[in-house]
C-alpha cells in the first residue's frame, strides 16, 4: 500500500474494516481491473478487460500473492471481453468472454479445458453474458445479461438444464441481469442492475422475493455464513442477510465495485473499474 497520513475504516453492521489500496502490483497493460477472485490456496487473481480492437495483445488474469506480490498472469490469447470470473467447486476457473458470448473454463494455471456457448455466436444460449454462481447441489447458473434477459441453469458437467426470464420490469423480468450469487440453501440471488433490485429465485426460477434500496447494483459475492455483499453505482457496499435483512452500508470505493470476492479470514477484494485498481477490506 502506498504511504498516506490517513488511514480510512469502514464499518459493515458490527464488523470495521481498514480500507487498503491500491492492493497488489503487477506490470502495466492496456487491461483495465473488471472482477477478483481468491483461490483456496490463497492466490488472488485479477481479471483485466481490454478492447480486442485497439488494445495490444496482453494478461487478462494476473496472478497475485495473498501479500499483493505479482507471481505471474495469462490468458493472452483466449479471452476477448473479460467480464466476471468465478472459481468452481473442484478447482477450475470459469471467466465470462462477454461478447464472444462465451463462457471459458480453465484449470487454476491458466490453460482452457473447455466451454459453455458457442464462442462468436450470440444467442446460442448466450447474448453476452455476465456472470456465474455455483449451487451447493453442483449445478451452476449464468446470468445474460447485456443483450439478454434471462438466467441460465446448467448441470455440473455443462448440460443445459433450464432457462427463465423475460424482458421487463416485473417479478421474474429483466432489464440487466449483471451477476449473480447462490446462497447456502439453494436460492438464486440475481442483480437485476438496471431495475435497482435483487430478485430471489429458488433453484428451478420460481420467484420468491425482491430486494431493493440500490441505485444501479452491480456485483455479489456471499460469504460462508449466507450474508451477501452487494456493490452499486451510489458507490456504496451493502451487507445483507439471507432472509434480506440489512446488516451494513459503507463506501470504501471512489466510483463503484465491479466484482466482489472474499477469503475465508473474512478479508473482502473490490475490483474497481475506475480507478483500475483492487481495494481489499482488512477486518479490524
Amino acid at each position: 500500500m502506498s504511504g498516506t497520513r490517513h488511514q480510512i475504516v469502514v464499518a459493515l453492521g458490527d464488523t470495521r474494516y481498514r480500507v487498503d489500496r491500491p492492493f497488489g502490483t503487477w506490470p502495466q497493460t492496456a487491461g483495465k481491473v473488471s472482477d477478483v477472485v481468491v483461490l483456496r490456496d490463497g492466490r488472488v487473481l485479477v481479471l483485466l478487460r481490454s478492447d480486442p480492437y485497439v488494445d495490444p495483445d496482453g494478461p487478462r488474469v494476473i496472478v497475485l500473492s495473498c501479500d499483493g506480490d505479482y507471481l505471474g498472469a495469462w490468458g493472452d490469447l483466449d479471452i476477448a471481453d473479460a467480464h466476471l470470473m468465478t472459481p468452481a467447486p473442484d478447482g477450475r476457473l470459469f471467466i465470462v468472454d462477454r461478447d464472444m458470448h462465451e463462457i471459458i473454463v480453465f484449470s487454476a494455471d491458466g490453460q482452457r479445458v473447455g466451454g459453455i456457448g458457442t464462442r462468436g455466436a450470440p444467442g446460442t444460449p448466450f447474448n453476452h453474458p455476465t456472470d456465474v454462481a455455483f449451487a451447493p447441489s453442483g449445478d451452476f447458473y449464468v446470468s445474460d445479461g447485456y443483450a439478454g434477459w434471462h438466467v441460465h441453469r446448467f448441470a455440473g458437467d455443462g448440460t443445459h438444464l433450464a432457462t427463465w426470464g423475460a424482458f421487463g420490469s416485473g417479478r421474474g423480468e429483466f432489464l440487466e441481469p449483471h451477476s449473480l450469487w447462490c446462497l447456502p440453501d439453494g436460492r438464486v440471488v440475481v442483480v437485476d442492475r438496471c431495475n435497482n433490485r435483487l430478485q430471489v429465485f429458488d433453484a428451478d426460477g420460481v420467484f420468491l422475493d425482491e430486494w431493493t434500496g440500490f441505485h444501479r447494483a452491480v456485483g455479489i459475492w456471499g460469504d460462508d455464513a449466507g450474508d451477501i455483499f452487494v456493490s452499486d453505482q451510489v458507490p456504496s457496499l451493502h451487507r445483507i442477510s439471507q432472509n434480506g435483512t440489512r446488516l451494513g452500508r459503507a463506501r470504501p470505493v471512489l466510483n463503484g465495485a465491479h466484482g466482489i470476492f472474499g477469503s475465508p479470514d473474512g478479508t473482502i477484494y473490490l475490483a474497481e473499474a475506475n480507478p483500475s485498481r483492487v481495494s481489499r477490506l482488512t477486518p479490524l
